[in-house]
């Protein structure tokens, strides 16, 4: 808790910096007299973003020329050039639709794949266990067997096994 406190103290006065150097009047401006009152400034309205007042704050401008004004070569190589762009344009799109579809093919294979090696870690899970299973039985008769032959000899009553059908 003691170390969040300064970080959160850091925290809320970095977010506050930029507010504070935003104020556009002076401190000594705003001090008023009792019984003095000012009106409320209006809200700064924004220019369209685009808007030629938009491009001047930014330090822009455009406008264009007439058209008896401009030169045909420039305006044929401009739109050659922007011809070239929407050619690439396009070949771009399509080979990310095309990249697209291959990755969806390939994670279907995938997918598939992983699907087919589930199914046969499953089938191989289940063989180990009836292979343990028999082992288990097998040692259990053998140990049953081992006993039988045991008194068989130390009494010498043997009876023959009973058959397996």
């Amino acid at each position: 808790m003691t170390r969040f406190t300064p970080a959160a103290v850091a925290a809320l006065l970095l977010a506050a910096a930029p507010v504070a150097a935003q104020q556009t009047t002076p401190p000594q401006a705003r001090v008023q007299t009792p019984g003095q009152t000012t009106a409320p400034a209006p809200p700064p309205t924004a220019p369209a973003p685009g808007s030629e007042e938009w491009l001047r704050q930014r330090g822009e401008s455009y406008s264009a020329a007439p058209a008896s004004e401009q030169d045909p070569a420039e305006v044929a190589e401009t739109i050659r050039l922007n011809a070239e762009i929407a050619a690439r344009n396009e070949a771009a799109e399509r080979r990310e639709i095309e990249g697209t579809a291959a990755w969806q093919a390939e994670n279907e294979r995938w997918r598939a794949e992983t699907a087919r090696l589930e199914t046969q870690r499953a089938q191989w899970e289940a063989d180990a266990a009836a292979a343990e299973a028999a082992r288990l039985r097998y040692e259990r008769e053998r140990a049953a067997w081992e006993a039988e032959v045991a008194a068989c000899e130390r009494t010498r009553q043997c009876r023959p096994p009973a058959p397996k059908y």
